[in-house]
């Protein structure tokens, strides 16, 4: 298992920035595909963003495409979540995930062993 903690989640107005960052315990990160999931507020927890271990590959939900960028520094034991021109249907609590190491990158939740507990993040109008 590896530990996760979200930060980075705040108050924006519409059209801002914010940057999530996912703090991994442990010597695993590096080989893990890693992913973003976010849950709004009455709505089930759907799918944001994934990075294969290597960085090599990335996966977006089509409502972030081009505004939300995933990345990540293993030697950081990091994954961040870049959010430009923010939206208030955005307003939710970001999760990150990690697979189990070495497989590929999956947008699932189900495919996902290890969770965060969530940062805030709302956009006002």
């Amino acid at each position: 298992q590896v530990q996760l903690v979200e930060s980075g989640g705040g108050l924006v107005q519409a059209g801002g920035s914010l940057r999530l960052s996912c703090a991994a315990s442990g010597r695993t990160f590096s080989s893990r595909a890693m992913g973003w999931f976010r849950q709004a507020p009455g709505k089930g927890r759907e799918f944001v963003a994934a990075i294969s271990w290597s960085s090599n590959s990335t996966a977006y939900a089509d409502s972030v495409k081009g505004r939300f960028t995933a990345s990540r520094d293993n030697a950081k034991n990091t994954l961040y979540l870049q959010m430009n021109n923010l939206k208030p249907e955005d307003t939710a609590v970001y999760y990150c995930a990690a697979r189990t190491p070495y497989v590929a990158l999956a947008t699932r939740l189900g495919d996902f062993l290890s969770w965060g507990q969530g940062t805030q993040v709302t956009v006002s109008s």
